[in-house]
């Protein structure tokens, strides 16, 4: 029973009833009630146990009893006394045939009781496992047993095999007993051996008591509530149906009342995501010379519902709109077709409010017009496809008037946008009671002279594009007249005696097919409204003019369509050819001013690999220069005389640096650095280029005044110094190629250090006369150049003028053939090295150098007195422009001496 009832079972997996009867008189319920789930009982126990539960009561005839009685086989009644066991069938195991040997008391008690001959057999079965097991001289364990107490056979009691599964189950042939009417006697109906899974049927047409034969498992009796189902199901589905067909109705009913009452609700910020500059949908391969010639207007664009559309601003103060905008956009809402772009709604950014629309990838139609580099009128956009172009606009505008828009009021050129697959579709229409047309020469003359929009106004206006179209010229473009201002003027003037103004056609010029459609666009410009045709007859006349062209007998539609794909690709090589002219330039001026900020192979290596490896050269020459008094200068000069300066004189440094085999560094302020050997390396050329390269600047200084300091001498110190030195691009953002080691150090003590002891003695010190100056200035009096010379006492004039040069480079000049005069200067202290012999490099033999002389002390006397001068004048400027600012410094030119060593100047 636990088999039977457990959810697992295969048994019961297939039951659609399964009810446990747990006492006698539930049972006697269940046999005669009408309502019963099923007609089939399964009892396990006896015969007797059925004459007990059925205690004399009459089965309903569809009853049928299933009774498990496996080893009373022998308790079956038979005759008169089984009536109550006509509706029971028996499952049962009979005995076997005895074997004819087989003899004995024990033997017949045995087979009559099935649980004692089962301990026999089992017994027997222990005995032939030991028995195998002794024959082998091998002591079983337990498992050894039980694994040989499965898939095993062994002679039973009625000497019959008897064979065990693999579990270890013994295979059984289970025999099924009917009541036969005819002999009222239990008969085999069918044997099931459990070895083979196979039934043995041994009464194919068995006389059961049931005259129909075995009844249905169902049965043929329901409750009144089960008759009410169907009914109540038909009744229900009825109801629903009905009532969604009410509920559908009034929704209808509902949404058309809340489109005119609702409150319109704009569209979530979080929404619409701004597109990323990255996030370009096209790509643009015009220069920037090229750009800056377009008049192009931004697009404030974003993603809207995974697609790109466009915010347009409304001149509307707060979102707030009037019960009529809000009927009006919700009509714009629900405009949805081929050449007109989809309305989204409305959101608010801050404090403007701005439309959501469909984005179109080509721009708008004027921007077409005016590209002739892309869309060229003899291949691409010739008479077929300007046709076609009216043509979708023309569509777009039929459907508009007929929709609840009916009019729109603003149509022009720029707001008709072409999208990818080069439709025109039509924008800005619907929103004519928030943001009022503006007036332009595409507007027609009766709404310029009177606000308001019409259908024939957008006739006119349809009428002007076309003329845009054809000639590919500005807005009412006409020969007669150039002003816009005059144009609109005489659009609104109202004469009987000449005609008004219109646009240009080239009538004379043109073709039978082109002849009507000229007529089309000049019926639309008409004076009067109603002479303009509707866009229903301009479609229609489109549409015939569209269908000429496919109409020779010569030409398919086919022919027709190859032509068009021979032209555009014949169109675009040619685009394609001149933007790679252009795309070469631009990446030949880029590779250029690359050049110029890096040395080229780490321009190359950096397009090539992204990255630069650093470098450790064993010998290269560093030039250092600065302009002597360079802070005084800037002191008393404008910051724009400070950068002219420094430009004047660096351009031509840099024009002498492309005679040598240098890299020019870095300029910081007046500081002037540059090398050689590296990136490339030279040999010994390197310390050859950096002093012929000196000499050459040194020679451009002898010549070389301040545009608005004529008369002041510019005096330079230069440093040259070799020896090792690293290298390699520094940074990510602007980078820079960059020397370390202490080549670079030296050569920066080289320009600084190169004294020239000179003495001046005056009577009162600096400091003092720096006081005296200022007092002199906020006093407002004329200073004179005695109130400034007076005041300087002991001074030092650096080495300007000479090229300082270390025995390192001396040294590497002698192993060339390159003969340079120099002069030895002497033991020279540079902080960080210590003292060490350096020379003055004086010229080169065979070449011929104007060199400026150095300046002695009556050069620096009448730099004082210059320099007084023009002291003087820069104050007049400054007290001329109220000038309130002026900073205790000492003049660089004159630098007070306090110990012979000084540090860089860098």
């Amino acid at each position: 029973m636990n088999a039977l009832e457990a959810g697992s079972a295969a048994f019961s997996l297939r039951l659609d009833v399964k009810e446990i009867i747990r006492d006698p008189e539930t049972f006697r319920k269940v046999l005669n009630n009408p309502e019963r789930k099923s007609n089939v009982i399964i009892l396990c126990g006896t015969s007797s146990d059925v004459e007990a539960l059925i205690n004399g009561e009459t089965l309903d005839e569809d009853i049928i009893i299933i009774l498990l009685n496996l080893f009373n086989h022998t308790h079956v009644p038979d005759g008169d006394s089984m009536d109550y066991m006509k509706q029971v069938l028996v499952v049962t195991l009979l005995p076997s045939v005895l074997n004819q040997t087989s003899q004995g008391t024990n033997s017949t008690l045995m087979e009559n009781n099935g649980y004692l001959q089962g301990y026999f057999e089992a017994v027997r079965l222990f005995g032939f496992v030991l028995h195998d097991f002794l024959k082998q001289d091998k002591i079983p364990k337990r498992e050894d047993f039980r694994q040989h107490f499965r898939n095993n056979s062994f002679i039973g009691l009625d000497d019959t095999r008897i064979y065990l599964d693999e579990f270890g189950d013994r295979d059984i042939n289970l025999t099924v007993l009917y009541t036969s009417i005819k002999t009222t006697k239990y008969q085999t109906w069918f044997v099931f051996d459990t070895r083979y899974n196979s039934t043995n049927v041994i009464v194919d047409q068995p006389d059961f008591a049931w005259i129909n034969g075995l009844p249905s498992s169902e049965p043929k009796y329901t409750s009144n509530n089960e008759r009410l189902v169907p009914a109540v199901i038909g009744l229900t589905i009825t109801v629903v149906v009905v009532t969604l067909i009410a509920m559908i109705v009034l929704q209808k009913y509902r949404m058309e009342r809340k489109i005119r009452l609702k409150k319109w609700s704009h569209i979530s910020s979080d929404q619409v995501v701004p597109l990323e500059v990255a996030e370009h949908s096209c790509i643009n391969l015009k220069i920037e010379e090229d750009k800056k010639k377009d008049n192009f207007t931004p697009i404030l664009r974003a993603k809207y519902d995974k697609k790109i559309v466009i915010l347009k601003e409304l001149k509307h103060k707060d979102g707030n709109f009037t019960v009529r905008q809000k009927i009006e956009l919700n009509k714009l809402l629900q405009i949805d077709y081929y050449n007109l772009t989809k309305f989204y709604g409305t959101m608010k950014i801050d404090m403007e409010i701005f439309k959501v629309i469909e984005y179109c990838e080509r721009g708008s139609l004027r921007d077409v017009l005016n590209d002739k580099i892309s869309y060229p009128d003899g291949t691409f956009m010739d008479l077929e496809f300007k046709v076609s172009v009216m043509y979708d606009i023309a569509k777009g505008m039929s459907y508009l008037h007929s929709s609840y828009i009916e009019v729109h009021g603003n149509l022009k050129s720029t707001n008709c946008v072409v999208d990818n697959r080069m439709v025109v579709k039509i924008t800005d229409f619907g929103c004519n009671t928030i943001v009022m047309p503006q007036k332009g020469l595409w507007m027609a003359p009766e709404h310029l002279r009177k606000e308001g929009i019409s259908q024939k106004g957008d006739t006119y206006s349809y009428g002007i594009i076309g003329q845009e179209i054809i000639y590919r010229k500005d807005t009412f473009y006409t020969q007669t007249c150039i002003n816009a201002a005059e144009k609109l003027k005489r659009v609104m003037m109202i004469t009987n005696e000449s005609p008004p103004l219109r646009p240009s056609l080239p009538l004379e010029t043109a073709t039978e097919r082109e002849l009507e459609l000229f007529g089309l666009i000049k019926n639309c410009w008409e004076e009067d409204p109603e002479k303009r045709p509707d866009f229903k007859k301009i479609e229609a006349t489109l549409a015939k003019i569209f269908s000429t062209f496919h109409s020779e007998t010569n030409k398919t539609y086919m022919d027709t369509l190859i032509r068009r794909l021979q032209m555009y690709s014949k169109n675009l090589e040619h685009l394609v050819e001149e933007r790679t002219v252009l795309y070469k330039a631009e990446r030949d001026r880029a590779d250029q001013l690359n050049y110029m900020l890096l040395p080229k192979p780490v321009v190359i290596s950096l397009k090539t690999t992204g990255q630069v490896k650093s470098e450790l050269f064993e010998e290269v020459t560093i030039y250092f220069s600065d302009i002597v008094g360079f802070t005084t200068i800037c002191k008393f000069s404008t910051p724009m005389e400070v950068v002219d300066m420094l430009n004047d004189m660096y351009k031509n440094f840099d024009q002498i640096l492309d005679n040598h085999d240098v890299y020019k560094v870095e300029t910081i302020g007046d500081a002037y650095m540059v090398a050689s050997g590296l990136p490339k390396r030279n040999g010994n050329r390197h310390a050859v280029d950096i002093t012929r390269m000196a000499l050459d600047i040194l020679d451009f200084m002898g010549s070389f005044e301040l545009a608005h300091l004529p008369r002041l001498p510019i005096w330079i110190r230069i440093g040259i110094h070799s020896g090792p030195c690293a290298a390699g691009v520094v940074g990510t953002k602007m980078p820079r190629y960059c020397l370390f080691g202490d080549v670079v150090n030296t050569a920066s003590r080289m320009e600084s250090t190169g004294l020239l002891r000179t003495f001046v003695w005056l009577r009162e010190p600096f400091l003092q006369s720096t006081g005296r100056v200022v007092a002199t200035l906020q006093g407002r009096h004329q200073p004179r150049r005695t109130d400034v010379l007076r005041h300087h006492g002991s001074l030092f004039l650096r080495a300007a003028l000479r090229i300082h040069v270390n025995q390192s480079t001396i040294n590497i000049l002698k192993r060339t053939t390159c003969k340079f005069e120099y002069e030895v200067r002497g033991e020279t202290y540079l902080k960080g090295r210590g003292t060490e012999v350096t020379y003055w490099l004086t010229g080169e033999t065979d070449r011929n150098f104007r060199l400026p002389a150095p300046p002695s002390a009556e050069n620096l006397q009448r730099l004082q007195a210059d320099f007084a001068e023009m002291i003087i004048e820069s104050i007049e400027k400054r007290r001329a422009t109220e000038c309130k600012t002026v900073t205790k410094e000492e003049l660089e030119y004159l630098q007070l001496g306090s110990t012979e060593l000084l540090s860089t100047y860098l």
